[in-house]
């Protein structure tokens, strides 16, 4: 479910008025974008929306049908300067990387790849499971004193959840109200599911920004509807957050402290400055020893020049 990050959306951050520092309900359109052999919806970066906190990319994945053989077919490619999250509602997929790991992932379980300076990957039909796959892909931008660290991979089955009045939410990442998930993070932030049956009352932290990516059925904040297909950006101020669900809805709540450092995104490297996306653009080109090797039946996937060249 890996990028790719797009022109329009590589642009480096700089201060940014679009994040206000007043809290808000700021709703933007996700576009449709094909990753392998499947479409998605990309809420998350979007012109004039780079992050919410260190989170700087979003993809919701299908529903789509898949056979033993045939699903998300993403082969090897690159990735440095970020983690990866990935999160099903339903189906399985097959994580291959360069480090050595291989992991099916299922629904209610959490797959974490953080690149540090260089890894690669590939995502793959499991060989066994034929059904509907769905889910949501999230990267998370690292800072400066992990992002050219070591390359490490986890997956953690079980993930601490609490029962709120008319929503259950599971901690994927961070802490969230009494509760902190095992997961690796290398910045203040968080990322909930939020299994919602009724409307709920959500904690959350003034001095952090805040959205709302819905995956099914439909919700509203402040009065403003947030249907899928969309981003609803909270901004900061608030202690708590009134959220309302008139029917059965999944919806990701993700924040964190603000990210400090401006990023640069081109293809699927989240990096400083282009001589650091040059240097990663060529040594996937030449195929040389820096991002290791996937033991992957799927072709590897070639890298797109960057547009200044």
């Amino acid at each position: 479910m890996s990028g790719p990050v797009t022109t329009l959306e590589s642009r480096p951050k700089v201060a940014d008025a679009s994040h206000p520092s007043s809290a808000c309900v700021k709703v933007t359109e996700s576009r449709e974008s094909q990753v392998g052999e499947i479409r998605v919806r990309r809420a998350l970066p979007t012109k004039g929306r780079r992050t919410v906190g260190a989170w700087c990319f979003a993809d919701h994945m299908g529903p789509a049908d898949v056979t033993e053989n045939s699903g998300l077919d993403v082969g090897p490619h690159p990735h440095i300067g970020l983690q990866t999250v990935t999160w099903l509602i339903d189906g399985e997929v097959l994580h291959r990387d360069s480090l050595g790991s291989e992991q099916v992932i299922k629904p209610g379980q959490l797959n974490l790849m953080t690149s540090g300076g260089a890894v690669s990957h590939a995502e793959e039909a499991t060989g066994h499971y034929r059904g509907t796959l769905e889910g949501i892909q999230l990267w998370v931008a690292l800072p400066e004193h992990t992002r050219h660290g070591a390359g490490a991979f986890e997956h953690h089955t079980e993930l601490p959840q609490d029962e709120l009045d008319g929503a259950v939410a599971t901690v994927l990442i961070g802490d969230f109200g009494n509760l902190t998930s095992p997961a690796r993070r290398d910045t203040p932030l968080v990322g909930v599911d939020l299994t919602m049956h009724g409307p709920t009352t959500v904690p959350l932290r003034p001095d952090w920004e805040y959205a709302l990516v819905v995956l099914e059925g439909a919700l509203g904040v402040a009065d403003q509807p947030l249907p899928p297909g969309k981003l609803g950006y909270l901004g900061q101020g608030r202690d708590e957050l009134r959220i309302d669900a008139r029917e059965p809805t999944k919806a990701l709540l993700l924040g964190g402290e603000p990210f400090p450092e401006p990023i640069m995104m081109w293809w699927n490297f989240v990096a400083r400055n282009r001589d650091e996306i040059d240097a990663a653009y060529a040594s996937w080109a030449k195929q040389d020893d820096r991002f290791g090797r996937v033991k992957s039946t799927l072709p590897l996937i070639p890298a797109k020049a960057p547009f200044w060249h």
